[in-house]
């Protein structure tokens, strides 16, 4: 008989696990920002994102309004969050749909700004983030690395994927706070790690109401048991290879890759893995994009949860709401049908 999961219970239990290396609480707090002008690890978005969908409107760059922003979610230098929203300027009081982008590793909020810009022209309020070590929240080109490293070896912080769902949850908090949202029409999504802060912020927070992870989901306890992890580990190596160091082996083997998951993000491959994270995103509308020759999301490694999403998505009556697209002969890269698939959910589901 197939174990039922309890969505409450996850989301309880992966709460505690987020709060459990957190830093003090502290009130949400907003402080302006000024624009960033050179971010760090500059370098031009791909050409897929000049492919969304966008209004045609003259000089929309003067018509859009930005906004810049620290949202404190934490004590601590990483517990400030920077936020980038981007709007039409209007004089209309009417709630709009919002939608949260995510970037992908290296990269930061501002390198969104081609998608944030042709969401923004369709009517909706536009919302990037540094995720934690990328962006402003970087010093250097190694900060992320450094800061995987020092967690394999003090488990002190969850750099990989778990703090920034955190920030995530408290972006959360403010944008339903906020007069010119609809809070009933929160969408999330993002690429590659974006796509993974996507897929647990979702699971993790009902609040995000439309979501659309673009080559992000993968099974992380499946590619462990089949001998499929290199994709993954080949795009965080250095930690690794520390650990690899550590644990006194010649090769980094599947022990190695078990034992840094569990170090640095606790249940990754196991209770929180896409089996279970996936189907209680229910019935919430979800749309999968990979890529079905990707390294680093093997496509078999998504039968197991797909099954149980459409199990779960069937149970509550809303089949329609979800949906797994793997574009043929795609590897571990955004393309514009994927871009645009994501628009088009975005539109469906968000714009009633």
């Amino acid at each position: 008989m197939e174990e039922v999961i309890d969505a409450e219970k996850l989301r309880s239990e992966f709460l505690q696990v987020l709060r459990s290396r957190r830093s003090a609480e502290v009130p949400l707090t907003v402080e302006p920002a000024k624009p960033v002008a050179n971010p760090l690890f500059q370098e031009s978005p791909p050409l897929a994102m000049e492919s969304c969908p966008k209004a045609n409107i003259e000089n929309i760059k003067d018509l859009l309004k930005e906004e810049n922003l620290y949202l404190t979610t934490e004590e601590g230098e990483q517990g400030r969050l920077p936020v980038l929203i981007l709007t039409m300027k209007e004089n209309s009081h009417q709630k709009k749909p919002a939608i949260v982008f995510l970037h992908s590793t290296h990269k930061y909020k501002e390198w969104l700004r081609p998608l944030l810009e042709a969401y923004a022209s369709r009517g909706y309020i536009t919302v990037a983030i540094d995720s934690r070590y990328h962006g402003e929240r970087a010093s250097s080109v190694t900060t992320y690395r450094d800061a995987l490293i020092s967690s394999w070896k003090s488990g002190d912080k969850m750099p990989f994927i778990y703090d920034t769902v955190w920030d995530l949850i408290k972006l959360a908090d403010y944008l339903i706070q906020r007069e010119d949202i609809d809070p009933s029409r929160i969408g999330i999504t993002g690429e590659s790690l974006g796509g993974m802060h996507a897929w647990f912020a979702a699971a993790a927070d009902t609040r995000y109401a439309v979501v659309v992870p673009i080559i992000g989901v993968q099974g992380f306890r499946w590619a462990i048991d089949n001998d499929k992890w290199q994709g993954r580990v080949d795009s965080i190596k250095p930690v690794f290879e520390a650990a690899r160091v550590d644990l006194v082996k010649s090769s980094i083997d599947r022990e190695v890759v078990e034992k840094v998951w569990d170090r640095i993000a606790p249940g990754l491959a196991a209770q929180f893995d896409s089996p279970y994270t996936i189907p209680v995103i229910a019935p919430r509308p979800l749309l999968i994009l990979n890529g079905a020759e990707d390294p680093r999301c093997p496509l078999s490694g998504l039968e197991i949860p797909k099954s149980k999403a459409c199990k779960a998505y069937r149970e509550a009556n809303s089949l329609d709401n979800f949906k797994l697209i793997a574009q043929p002969g795609i590897g571990h890269q955004m393309t514009s049908l994927m871009v645009k698939e994501a628009s088009d959910w975005f539109d469906r589901f968000l714009k009633q």
